[in-house]
């Protein structure tokens, strides 16, 4: 077995130093093998991934700036990200997301939210410097690989952020925010959210149109992750720069859940020069797994009101966690390779990436890709899919500099 390993390796090293190394066909490899080599390939690849809800996790836990730093350098049993993981996966580049929930939208305090969720991530950075920066270019995402540490962009989840002053726009960006949610759960001030059914602008908003402007403006990438497809083709409309669906998956494998992105949009995208970033959980990437999970919801909702309980007695949980663990839906990290593959097929290899929402989608996340050390097997299933090395490059980082460049460029930076 050390032979077999040894010889892959070393196939996989001769192609990465030879001008003229032709591709290995990683199809007729074992499964063990294409393993081996995808982990080589996550160690010296640079990974972004468009979106990570660390920072609300560590807010929640009570690691604000007045608590004690989380402790994000040593591995955690909880969660899905820190940095021992990361470096087991070869994860460079996970997007801080400065999320702000709906009901800030109604009771005040999105912007002081953002600024606290952003100083959070700087304490990460100040606290240790030898091991974590902050980034807000990819040159800089690539200078911070070369020193071996890992990299803290960040963007808002939910344009609610900016509350109703445009000029919040260009403030975030100087404090190294580099993309921006236009929604979330809820329709706000900007436009309308694929999981509120109100439609209260028809789309994009007046102010959502200065905002797009501004952030075309400013160098600030459009995320058009959770806004509805009348929402996004407003903003296709207006943006003279790509835009990006920081962590979306594909509508064909889940028809009606308007949260994922159709194949109209994702080449409407394409056509715009942006990407697809895949992201991760059960529920995007399968409709047996959504379907099972509304199954059980219901059932656990029909159950507390058969027996006159709350969620909160200790006998509806006791009866709600055994329940769910023994009718838990579950789906392979091989679905994530297939979104992948269904965005590639339709508009190209140049347009998706990887947006797992790690720390954001619970306890639904595929097998083989719990958390952040992961990345090695979504490889491995590309690879047997016939990706090539630079396919993965592209996938892992390349499309997302382009990307983010090309958004720079329309602002004349």
């Amino acid at each position: 077995m050390r032979k077999i390993l040894s010889l892959t390796l070393g196939v996989a090293m001769a192609f990465a130093c030879s001008e003229k190394a032709v591709e290995v066909d990683y199809t007729q490899l074992t499964d063990e093998e294409r393993l081996e080599i995808a982990k080589e390939i996550a160690k010296n690849t640079i990974i972004v991934d468009g979106h990570m809800d660390l920072p609300f996790r560590m807010y929640n836990q009570g690691n604000t700036m007045t608590g004690e730093v989380y402790d994000f350098i040593n591995r955690q049993e909880s969660g899905n990200i820190d940095y021992v993981r990361a470096m087991e996966g070869g994860m460079d580049a996970p997007f801080m997301a400065i999320y702000i929930p709906a009901g800030y939208q109604d009771r005040g305090g999105a912007k002081d939210l953002a600024d606290t969720l952003i100083m959070m991530v700087e304490r990460l950075a100040t606290t240790w410097p030898d091991k974590i920066a902050l980034a807000k270019s990819p040159e800089e995402i690539e200078a911070n690989f070369k020193k071996g540490l890992l990299s803290l962009p960040m963007g808002i989840e939910n344009a609610a952020a900016i509350e109703d002053d445009l000029s919040n726009v260009e403030y975030f960006y100087n404090k190294g925010i580099r993309y921006m949610t236009l929604t979330h759960g809820k329709d706000n001030l900007v436009g309308d959210s694929s999981y509120d059914d109100a439609e209260t602008h028809g789309g994009l908003s007046e102010f959502g149109k200065e905002v797009v402007a501004e952030m075309n403006r400013l160098g600030m990438i459009i995320d058009v992750s959770h806004i509805t497809d009348k929402t996004f083709f407003d903003v296709a409309a207006l943006s003279k720069a790509p835009i990006v669906a920081t962590h979306s998956s594909a509508r064909k494998f889940t028809p009606g859940f308007e949260r994922n992105v159709s194949d109209e949009i994702i080449q409407k995208i394409a056509e715009k020069d942006g990407m697809v970033m895949i992201t991760f959980g059960g529920s995007f990437l399968d409709q047996a797994y959504s379907e099972k999970n509304s199954a059980n919801r219901a059932h656990i909702a029909a159950w507390l009101e058969e027996n006159g309980l709350t969620r909160r007695d200790e006998a509806a949980q006791e009866y709600i966690n055994e329940y769910m663990e023994a009718n838990k839906p579950t789906v392979h990290v091989s679905k994530v390779a297939e979104h992948i593959d269904h965005v590639v097929k339709l508009v190209g290899i140049d347009h998706v990436g990887l947006g797992s929402d790690f720390d954001g989608v619970g306890d639904s996340l595929p097998e083989g890709l719990k958390d952040a050390s992961m990345y090695p097997n979504l490889i491995a299933e590309l690879l047997k899919l016939g990706y090539s090395r630079a396919d993965i490059e592209k996938i892992c980082y390349q499309n997302f500099f382009r990307v983010w460049k090309a958004v720079e460029a329309a602002a004349g930076k």
